[in-house]
């Protein structure tokens, strides 16, 4: 006979309602009664129905993820995996369950979107991206849905609740970095100029260059994908103009790896030929030969205050408009030197 909450109430020697609050994780009920009733559950191998509970409450108890592109696509780059630890991280704290969305195109992705939304599937849902143009964006604003963005949004940044990085700032002090090492000509490994994210480190890479008095170059700016192929392709380009770069800053550590490999195939030392200092510090970075310099984003919490956000205005539609900024900072390994030019 399955347990009940009538069980394991008479073993903790409280009322139902307050191991249904126990449940709920509800503020209400002391941290010493909330330990009693979860022994009770324990001892008697109680488990939730979190579906007979969403069924009366009207809530699905799970919110949404929805990714920049195919999934076979995102999960090459260690970005992903992190910042989903994070999210399911904040997820799992409140007992929320997650939902993915798949597609090959951004339009299967946006239908996807709205069979999540319009199905009641979810009780929200986080962009892991911020483009310049998104109509799944716009459908869950006109739509009053609740949502939150990783990163930076292109419109009504007051209006949506966010957070991110100070990516403009990030990219100045990266550049800043290869500036004080002597370089001079630096050029900038971005990828897609749809992404928010992009636009933002061109910028402060270019704010870095103009403080310093360094000319920019246009043909020292590539953008491709945040892949590692992206990588492999920008610095040929790069290696094969008249004077070539003596420093990059990569937007990415999964490009950064391709450059790395690319460089070595062509007998191109790193630090003592060429600097690289990418973003993101995720393992490889580490393991990288020669270890990157990489500006730490703190993955992790990106994706878990996004999702802390959500399951905040989903539980308080009062609950304010947010702009989280996740603190930054250069870890210095061994890919950069002071210039030989």
């Amino acid at each position: 006979m399955a347990v009940t909450i009538k069980d394991v109430a008479k073993l903790a020697n409280v009322a139902p309602s307050t191991v249904s609050r126990v449940i709920a994780n509800s503020p209400r009920i002391s941290e010493k009664t909330k330990q009693k009733v979860r022994k009770a559950m324990d001892k008697l191998g109680y488990h939730p129905n979190f579906i007979a509970r969403s069924l009366a409450s009207q809530s699905t108890q799970a919110i949404g993820l929805i990714m920049p592109s195919s999934t076979d696509v995102v999960f090459q780059n260690p970005f992903f995996p992190t910042v989903l630890r994070g999210i399911s991280e904040g997820a799992h704290e409140k007992h929320y369950a997650l939902h993915m969305t798949t597609g090959k195109t951004d339009e299967e992705i946006y239908n996807g979107v709205v069979q999540m939304v319009q199905g009641g599937r979810v009780d929200g849902v986080v962009l892991l991206y911020s483009k310049i143009e998104d109509k799944v964006l716009s459908f869950l604003q006109d739509g009053d849905y609740p949502f939150t963005v990783i990163g930076k949004p292109f419109r009504d940044v007051e209006e949506i609740t966010h957070v991110d990085n100070d990516n403009f700032r990030a990219a100045k002090e990266a550049t800043d970095y290869l500036i004080e090492l002597g370089h001079t000509h630096i050029a900038f490994v971005g990828g897609d100029l749809n992404l928010v994210v992009t636009v933002e480190r061109l910028l402060g890479y270019e704010k870095a260059l103009r403080a310093a008095d360094i000319e920019l170059d246009n043909d020292y700016v590539i953008h491709e994908e945040f892949l590692k192929e992206g990588g492999q392709e920008a610095v040929r380009e790069l290696l094969s103009l008249e004077k070539p770069p003596t420093a990059l800053v990569v937007a990415d550590d999964l490009m950064a790896l391709g450059v790395l490999n690319t460089l070595d195939e062509m007998g191109i030392s790193v630090p003592d030929d060429i600097s690289i200092i990418s973003f993101n510090n995720v393992l490889l970075s580490e393991m990288s030969r020669p270890p990157l310099t990489s500006v730490d984003i703190n993955i992790f919490d990106l994706g878990y205050q996004a999702a802390k956000s959500l399951i905040q205005m989903v539980e308080d539609p009062k609950e304010p408009t947010k702009r989280i900024i996740i603190p930054h900072q250069i870890i210095k390994r061994h890919s950069c030197s002071v210039t030989a030019r």
